[in-house]
């Protein structure tokens, strides 16, 4: 017998009966065991190798922000706290049970977005292919950026897009899933200030679509309100270093790092973007009357677009959710087709084979890593479990690395930005010499944590990046620094990494 969560094809006898019939709910699960499969195959993600990082030092006692350097609000790391916790408690690796607990959190937002319509005029709609396609926009589509806040953002905000849909509709709204929504909401905004736009881009189109006012004052959106409230007041009070140091330092320095404009305009991720919104744009030409539920999507997407654009980064996670958003928009766009016209089915075939290239193309720029397994086998022949110093700004030369050597990361930060960032505007010419005299401070403070973490953890491998940037030079520059390296003797140069080795250590 099927089980019936609402994934089954509607009005299909066969589907409710027949044991070998295959339903939505049976593609939902293939999908989950393909993305579950792609886990074992693409390499783990940077940053998220990084918080867990965080994590465990934050449950050995260090204070983040004071012990740890990190830019993100608290939000971004606590999220990986439980991952670390389970592993330590039942010895397994973190990485296995962080992803297994995203996996549930994907679950888990699926099934509270579908009880939240189960009762509404979209129960039909949402039970059937649409439930795969929102599982492989989910679990699959992140790829190498599987785990990232932008990814968990947008996977714990569905429920409330559910809700802003059925607000849309002018439908009653549960009570459970009006608090669902407001806890879902306020936790994406959360995560980060910017993506306000997501969701209130959804919370307006709503309240248009409805040609109702009072849906902007809806209860789930004073729950979200009073949370994201709650939580500021607990960063004050728990982490008033991210005030004092952190805010400071992002709005000198980290803030300077944003590539043009135009360059972002011209990425693959704002092309599939715009061709999503247009599949999206065009089969609702066709359409009788406007769909809510598409409409809301593609505000959220628009919204999370203008949160990728205010950051201007340029990185491919950053642009995961409005690509994500778009996606889900357009393919609910297709299965929902109200038109029998010759001339629509072609339209939605069209759409549909234009939708699967816009997916497999997102996949292939979401999967961009940079392949570091060269220096990772060469490090792993100095020994085991190496306590590891990376002089560099990118911070993918040694994260996984040093969590797959399960050894030791010899700095509080990820990586060491801070100067980089300051070259580069230097070199661009993005700002003056008043202004680079006043960073001057933060580079100082950079190096000083540099000197403070060797001296106090002495690294057995230093892994120093010529590639990217000139951190030899100016290691040999710095005599404090200079003296902390005689003790280490070069071992090899992969594309201007150098790696450097203790030379009283014995090669394994």
């Amino acid at each position: 017998m099927s089980l019936d969560v609402g994934l089954s094809l509607p009005g299909t006898k066969a589907a409710r009966q027949g044991s070998w019939t295959v339903t939505p709910l049976h593609a939902v699960v293939a999908v989950f065991m393909v993305a579950i499969m792609l886990r074992g195959v693409l390499p783990f993600n940077v940053d998220v190798s990084w918080w867990l990082i965080v994590c465990e030092r934050m449950l050995d006692g260090q204070r983040l922000y004071v012990d740890i350097l990190e830019t993100n609000p608290p939000m971004a790391g606590s999220v990986y706290m439980l991952g670390v916790v389970l592993a330590r408690a039942i010895h397994a690796r973190p990485e296995v049970v962080t992803n297994g607990l995203i996996f549930l959190l994907i679950a888990g937002s699926l099934a509270l977005t579908w009880r939240a319509l189960r009762f509404s005029s979209l129960r039909e709609r949402a039970g059937g292919a649409a439930a795969a396609w929102a599982t492989a926009v989910l679990a699959i589509l992140p790829m190498y950026d599987f785990g990232q806040r932008e990814h968990l953002a947008l996977v714990v905000l569905l429920p409330a897009l559910a809700v802003y849909v059925l607000r849309a509709n002018r439908e009653r709204v549960a009570p459970s899933a009006i608090l669902i929504a407001g806890l879902c909401a306020a936790t994406t905004m959360n995560f980060k200030p910017y993506f306000v736009f997501g969701v209130g881009f959804c919370i307006v189109t709503a309240a248009v679509q409805a040609r109702d006012w009072r849906v902007l004052f809806a209860p789930e959106n004073w729950i979200a309100a009073a949370l994201v409230v709650i939580h500021a007041i607990c960063i004050v009070v728990f982490y008033p270093e991210y005030f004092t140091l952190i805010y400071p330092l992002v709005r000198d320095v980290y803030l300077l790092l944003k590539v043009p404009f135009l360059a972002i305009l011209l990425m693959s991720a704002t092309a599939l973007w715009l061709a999503a919104i247009m599949v999206v744009l065009a089969l609702q030409s066709r359409r009788r009357k406007p769909d809510a539920t598409s409409l809301v999507m593609l505000a959220g997407s628009l919204g999370f677009a203008v949160s990728f654009f205010v950051q201007g980064k340029g990185w491919g996670y950053h642009a995961y959710p409005m690509v994500a958003l778009g996606l889900l928009a357009a393919g609910w766009a297709i299965s929902t087709g109200d038109d029998e016209r010759a001339g629509s089915h072609r339209l939605r075939a069209g759409a549909m084979f234009v939708v699967a290239l816009i997916f497999a193309n997102a996949c292939l720029w979401f999967n961009a890593s940079v392949d570091m397994r060269q220096v990772q086998d060469q490090v792993a022949r100095l020994g085991p479990r190496p306590k590891i110093l990376m002089l560099s700004a990118a911070a993918v030369i040694g994260h996984p690395m040093v969590r797959e050597l399960e050894g030791t990361w010899v700095s509080r930060q990820e990586a060491f930005w801070v100067r980089e960032i300051v070259r580069r505007a230097r070199m661009h010419g993005t700002i003056d010499s008043a202004m680079a005299a006043r960073l001057e401070g933060y580079i100082a403070r950079e190096r000083a944590g540099i000197v403070e973490d060797f001296k106090k953890q002495p690294p057995d491998v230093v892994v120093i990046d010529n590639e990217n940037s000139d951190w030899g030079n100016w290691v040999a520059a710095d005599p404090e620094l200079s003296a902390l390296l005689k003790p280490y003797i070069p071992v090899n140069n992969i594309n201007g990494i150098e790696i450097l080795r203790r030379a009283d250590q014995t090669r394994s």
